[in-house]
Formats: structure tokens, sequence, C-alpha cells
């Protein structure tokens, strides 16, 4: 004979406060449950609709500026601190926390070009229309004591950009050509160039850190090595870049902001090409900074606006802008991952959350647990027409709606243009380009 003992362990259903919640014993089996999918699939509405309710990125806006703000940079060590320089020759450094600005200084005259933070946050550089090159120290001068830079360094010519190496201390500024400094000495210890024309914007690799790139206004994209002191390849473009930036997850992987109204990731060892093309903006785009992920970037356009675009899709997944705001000249992303710092014409610094539905502060357990499963349901059923439209619907500024509907009318009928041409010409005459091979000219080794 067989006794089959019943074993019921208390831990499993019984809750040890009160202020618990009961604990109710589930059967997941799909058999018991017919309506899952349809239950589920109302939730992945719901929920998206209620991100969109709450879709609201727009934090402060940091004023004090006299003039439009020209550049900007984050403080390697606080993520409280943020540096900005103006078109009139002014730096200020602000506190994030309190949304005010701690330190001005009179740095330029004319413009602030460009600035960096030394990588240890003790120290940050600035370059200006007044061809000089000044190291400031980041904590405010004693009491009684005057304002003065801690190095100053007299150029030939206007300096256009600068930054810093990652550990070590050597800078690279550019304009003329690009320079590699030592910070303890006034002449450069390499000059590096390729080309005549003056080249608006350098940056070093933050993984393999003594490679560097440059874009000119000659429409090219150079990559310098330093221990080479050559410059190692260049691709040129139908149109001029204006800056670049790399992903800090990837050493081999940067993207360029260009004047043709997109953006282009390139893999540094196969510049054929881009990997990807990034199309949405109706403007110049004037910047760009990647996520610390790396697996998103940030662009500044002279469309007004900010867009934010995974790396690997060719469309923004948000588009941020306001009634004021003007043509976005800077940009960067914080360096924990939650907000977004834009620089604009019309003396502001506007800070956006990076997901514009998130909720800021401590989340309860329970709010954390259901917005892990609304996120799980979004994800399942995003494919869905009515949740899809939900989701990638945005408000735009009426300016850059109708450029948005220009422009696929004009890419409409160029595409028609092509098919006839091609209808009408020798078989095999009029060979297919496809897309992202259509905007690089040649690259030079």
């Amino acid at each position: 004979m067989r006794v089959k003992v019943l074993s019921r362990n208390p831990d499993d259903y019984v809750r040890e406060t009160k202020l618990d919640l009961q604990r109710v014993p589930r059967n997941y089996d799909p058999v018991l449950h017919p309506f899952e999918v349809p239950r589920e699939y109302t939730r992945a509405l719901n929920a998206t609709k209620l991100e969109r309710v709450f879709a609201k990125p727009f934090l402060s806006s940091l004023d004090g500026h006299r003039d439009g703000v020209n550049c900007m940079s984050k403080h390697p060590k606080s993520l409280s601190t943020v540096l900005s320089g103006a078109c009139d020759g002014e730096v200020k450094i602000w506190n994030l926390t309190k949304r005010q600005c701690i330190r001005t200084i009179q740095a330029h005259e004319g413009f602030v070009r460009g600035m960096c933070t030394r990588f240890c946050g003790t120290s940050f550089f600035t370059v200006g229309d007044d061809k000089t090159v000044k190291q400031w120290k980041m904590e405010s001068p004693e009491y009684g004591e005057e304002e003065e830079p801690i190095h100053t360094i007299l150029g030939k010519t206007v300096y256009t950009g600068i930054d810093h190496h990652w550990k070590d201390a050597v800078f690279a500024t550019c304009g003329h050509q690009v320079d590699i400094w030592d910070e303890q000495r006034t002449s450069p210890m390499c000059s590096l160039t390729w080309g005549f024309d003056s080249i608006s914007s350098v940056k070093f690799n933050p993984v393999e850190t003594y490679l560097l790139g440059s874009c000119a206004s000659d429409r090219n994209i150079v990559l310098y090595d330093m221990r080479k002191s050559t410059p190692l390849k260049k691709v040129i473009l139908n149109m001029r870049t204006n800056t670049i930036c790399w992903n800090p997850m990837e050493a081999f992987i940067f993207t360029a902001a260009n004047e043709d109204y997109n953006l282009y990731t390139f893999d540094m060892r196969f510049l054929e090409s881009p990997v990807m093309v990034h199309m949405d903006h109706v403007s110049a785009v004037l910047d760009v900074d990647y996520s610390p992920t790396g697996k998103e970037f940030v662009s500044a356009s002279f469309d007004k606006s900010v867009r934010i675009f995974p790396v690997d899709k060719g469309h923004s997944r948000e588009v941020y802008h306001t009634k004021r705001m003007q043509h976005v000249i800077t940009v960067k992303w914080t360096s924990d991952n939650k907000y977004i710092l834009c620089g604009s014409d019309e003396m502001n610094i506007r800070l956006w959350k990076a997901n514009a539905s998130e909720k800021l502060g401590v989340l309860a357990p329970r709010e954390k647990a259901a917005m892990n499963y609304n996120q799980k349901l979004k994800e399942k059923f995003q494919y869905h027409p009515k949740i899809r439209r939900i989701a990638q619907h945005r408000h735009l500024p009426k300016s850059i709606y109708c450029q948005i509907k220009e422009q696929r009318i004009m890419r409409e009928a160029r595409r028609r243009k092509e098919l006839n041409r091609r209808k009408h010409s020798k078989p095999g005459s009029m060979p297919f380009v496809p897309e992202r091979k259509k905007h690089i000219v040649a690259v030079v080794k």
C-alpha cells in the first residue's frame, strides 16, 4: 500500500508581517489562462499611452550667459559640475544640483571656440579667437586672489577646437593644423596636417587613447595615430562634417555630424561605407555626443531641435524642442546616463531627461517591478500597429513638420527619376548605389 503525504511549508503562503502583501499561488499553465495574450495586449497598450502622457523631458533652463553658448564640457569626476563657454569669451561653471552658476571667468576676447577638462578634474583648458590656449584651475580663487590662468600659450593662428588625452598630460588643438601639446611646454610636441583647409574639431579616442580624429572644412574626416606622428587615413564626404564623437564602448566606432542633415556612424577600419546613416534632422547637424553606455547618442541641429538616436537605427527615438530654443550649437550627455544638456543661440543651457517619461527620485520596489513588467510588455507588442503608432508619434514645430514633408516629396521625386532613367537605359548601365555609399566621395590611405 502506497501512502502519499501532503507536505506544506508555511513559508510559501504565510505573511511574515501584517504589512506584507498576501502571497497568491499561481498556476502558469497556459491551458488555464486562455485570454492571457489579449489581456497582456491591453496592458501593453495602456502602458504605451501612459508613457506618452508622462513624457515631460524638460527639467530646467540655466540662464546667465550674455551671448550664445558655443561649447560645453563635462567634469570627469563630478556629476553635478558642467562648464560652458560663450560667444563673448565668458566661461561659466555650473552646479546642476542647485541649478545655478558657481563661477564666471572672462577667459578670452571674442568667441570661446573650444574647452575640455583634464582627466583628473583639477583643471580645464579653453581656446578662443584671441589665438591663445589657457589652462585654468577648477577651484575658485581664494578671497582676494586674482582670477588668472595657470598657463597661457600664445599661438600663431586661431584655434578652433581642443581635446585632452584620456590618461596622459597631453592635449590636442586644431585650427590651421592639428597640434599635440605637452602640458609643461609652450611649443607643440608635433604638428599633424593633411590638406590645407582649416580644421574645425579634434577628438581623442577614449578606448585606444593614442588615436585621434579631426574634421576639416574641405569635407574630410582625418584619423591620426599619435605614436607614428602621421595621419592614418581620411574619408571625403559630399558635404562638410562639423564634429565627430567616438563611441566610449567600442574602440573603432565614431559618429560624424554632417552639414547634409545626416549623421554617419563609421567603423574606422572600413571607411568605404558608413555602418549606419542616421536621417531625421531637417538642417545642418552641429554637434553630437555619445551616452556613457555607447548604445545611443544625442545630436544638436540648426533646425532648433535635439534628437536621440540608437546607434543601430537610422531614425531617432526622441526629439526635444521648445518654443524659445533657437539653433542648438552644443550638446552633452551626462556621465550617469540620465540627463542631456544643450546650449543654444539664445544664451540658455537646457537640462533634459534622457528618457522622457522616466520618474525621477527613489522608486519603491513595487513601482520598480511594475515598471519592468510594463517595459517587457511594450517590447513584446512593439510591432503591433496601434501600439507602434502611439509609441512613435511626436508633436513637432510647424517649421520642422513642413520641412520633413517637403524633403519626403523631394526624396520620392529623386527615386522616381532614377527608376525612370533605369527603365529607359541599357540594362546594367545604371548600377544600383546603396544609400550608405551615396554620400562617400573617396577614402585616402
